[in-house]
């Protein structure tokens, strides 16, 4: 399996050579040059599977220069009910991400996948628990070292640190926007004193800190000498990751390889539902993947209008529902690629003018870009909004009817999902963290804290340690680079 760059660079690397990095020489992002199929057999022959052997199966089909018992073991020590044991009371925590019936009323089933579980109580960890086995199991066999720098709205970087700490040949850079973030998410990160985890709050939105990012990768001559990788969605690894957990809620919630299912995801930065597009590309029969917004609805307004429209940093609004306060999306990226039919000269062309004049249309009217937004539905993707009063009024009728308290993205996405479910195809929310994590919005709506995990009960008077720092590429550079000593 031989991987190409969104915007057309010329080398066709493997997964390994990937894997410790993040974009592409040119700027774009990894895609496989063909997405491998899954035939109705092989589906039903994996209703048998545990989460890890599924996961293997998965990764085997991206990861052809990796030997197959290789990773079959990496899978097996990732997912364990041991790593996956912070479930709500009565979740099977052995199934990893556990499915339940949240409503049914005639041929309407709207179900919740449990994707939170894992050590920082967010669907982050399904992810990259297993990046951190694949990075020091790489560095190990390559015998080098790896600065990650990452950026997050707030789950991100509490996985990939808890997901790093301690790992041999591994140092963590991770930017965050400056109290934007959940006070719980903030003591997730800012609580970890390990020698190797570097926390740097921006003064600035989440956009900020991912241009920064990217602004770091793309000086290729510091990205080599410092041994920077990534994190971030737009590593390949990570969304690959995620694919599997599409396939363990279509086997869960069907008997047969011949019915459908929707799912609808809580989005920001578009990396989780990407995975939904892969694996629905690889053949998995999914009938809708609804993308769900908050506020800052640049996907939603794409997916109704074929208009693609960054917001300034100004003008991203922070929310109750603050990991998807994101107004540029990395991961679309992947998306427009296979909507262009793999037009890598149109990719760079529209993604250079996201630059220049703030994004492009799509629409097919008079002046736009182009008119692939036709096609749109070809894919399967439907949107919808949700508003802080909307998250306030589900969270309180989620409670009410089912005896269940979800997170502020979580509602997001049973809000929009209410909206676009369909007689006879199940329709799968994807949970994204446990509503611990944004107590103040339970708070405000129920009128009482939400349960914690064990020994998740005074996160926040933790002591903190963190830098502040100005939204600027050349001084993060001089923070890595003070700190490695490269």
């Amino acid at each position: 399996m031989h991987y190409l760059s969104t915007r057309g660079h010329e080398a066709a690397p493997l997964f390994s050579d990937i894997l410790l990095g993040g974009l592409a020489p040119d700027g774009g992002l990894y895609l496989p040059q063909v997405y491998p199929r899954v035939s109705g057999e092989e589906l039903d022959a994996w209703r048998r599977l545990s989460y890890a052997e599924l996961a293997a199966e998965v990764l085997k089909k991206f990861a052809t220069d990796i030997p197959a018992r290789d990773i079959e073991s990496l899978a097996a020590k990732t997912y364990t009910a041991d790593v996956y044991r912070n479930g709500r009371p009565g979740d099977d925590v052995s199934r990893i991400t556990p499915l339940r019936v949240l409503e049914q009323s005639g041929a309407q089933t709207l179900l919740l996948q449990s994707l939170s579980n894992g050590p920082t109580l967010a669907f982050k960890d399904m992810a990259m628990q297993l990046l951190g086995n694949l990075f020091e199991y790489t560095l190990a066999r390559q015998r080098a070292e790896l600065n990650i720098l990452g950026a997050t709205s707030g789950d991100t970087g509490s996985a990939a640190e808890y997901a790093m700490r301690g790992k041999a040949g591994i140092r963590v850079f991770m930017l965050s926007p400056h109290r934007k973030m959940s006070a719980f998410q903030t003591a997730q990160m800012f609580s970890l004193q390990d020698p190797n985890v570097f926390n740097i709050a921006v003064d600035g939105v989440f956009d900020d800190c991912q241009d920064m990012v990217k602004g770091v990768s793309s000086d290729l001559a510091f990205k080599a000498r410092q041994k920077i990788g990534t994190v971030n969605s737009i590593n390949w690894a990570r969304v690959v990751a995620q694919v599997v957990y599409y396939f363990r809620g279509y086997l869960d919630a069907t008997r047969s390889s011949d019915q459908q299912v929707s799912f609808t995801v809580p989005s920001g930065n578009f990396g989780n539902i990407c995975a939904g597009h892969i694996a629905r590309m690889m053949g998995l029969p999914i009938s809708k993947l609804v993308v769900a917004t908050n506020e800052n609805d640049v996907l939603h307004e794409f997916f109704q209008t074929g208009v693609y429209r960054v917001r300034k940093s100004a003008e991203t609004l922070h929310t109750s529902s603050p990991s998807m306060d994101i107004s540029k999306a990395s991961n679309f990226e992947r998306f427009v690629h296979d909507l262009l039919g793999g037009d890598a000269a149109r990719v760079r062309a529209l993604f250079r003018k996201v630059d220049t004049d703030g994004g492009f249309d799509l629409s097919g009217k008079p002046g736009s870009d182009g008119d692939e937004f036709a096609k749109v539905g070809r894919f399967g993707f439907a949107s919808g909004r949700s508003s802080h009063a909307d998250r306030l009024a589900t969270i309180r009728d989620v409670d009410a009817r089912h005896g269940l308290v979800v997170d502020t993205h979580t509602a997001d996405g049973i809000k929009v999902a209410r909206e676009q479910i369909e007689d006879g195809i199940p329709m799968i929310v994807l949970e994204t963290a446990l509503p611990a994590k944004f107590n103040e919005t339970i708070r405000e709506a129920l009128g009482r804290d939400a349960e914690r995990p064990a020994g998740f009960e005074n996160i926040e008077a933790l002591p903190q340690r963190f830098d502040v720092m100005q939204a600027d590429v050349e001084t993060i550079k001089r923070y890595v680079a003070e700190r490695t000593g490269l």
